[in-house]
């Protein structure tokens, strides 16, 4: 498994390749859009993105992963990134403008 460091850097580096959105948070670095957030990496390095109830379940299926935790709080929407994601940046940037372009869609906060 990376260090938290790690998957910042790489974190960072796909977020900078989105110019819809920015990363934002220094402590808990995050991405939101249209007063809603739609990613988040965790203390335990640990990435969850947004996504419609729908695609939620999808992606759980097809990535064999679970929700998102933070703190100990399951995340409502948020899928877990598994850890072979970290490998694909390209698949990493689909996933951040998929859950973007659901986030745009909702009514904003």
């Amino acid at each position: 498994m990376s260090t938290r460091d790690e998957r910042l850097k790489i974190y960072d580096e796909v977020v900078a390749n989105c110019p819809r959105f920015e990363r934002k948070g220094k402590t808990m670095p995050y991405t939101s859009a249209n007063g809603h957030m739609f990613s988040q990496l965790n203390k335990d390095a640990e990435l969850g993105i947004r996504f419609s109830k729908e695609v939620q379940e999808r992606y759980i299926e097809e990535l064999d992963t679970d929700y998102f935790k933070s703190y100990g709080a399951t995340m409502k929407g948020y899928v877990l990134m598994p850890e072979s994601i970290w490998q694909e940046p390209d698949k990493l940037a689909e996933l951040l403008n998929e859950s973007y372009d659901y986030i745009m869609s909702l009514d904003p906060k």
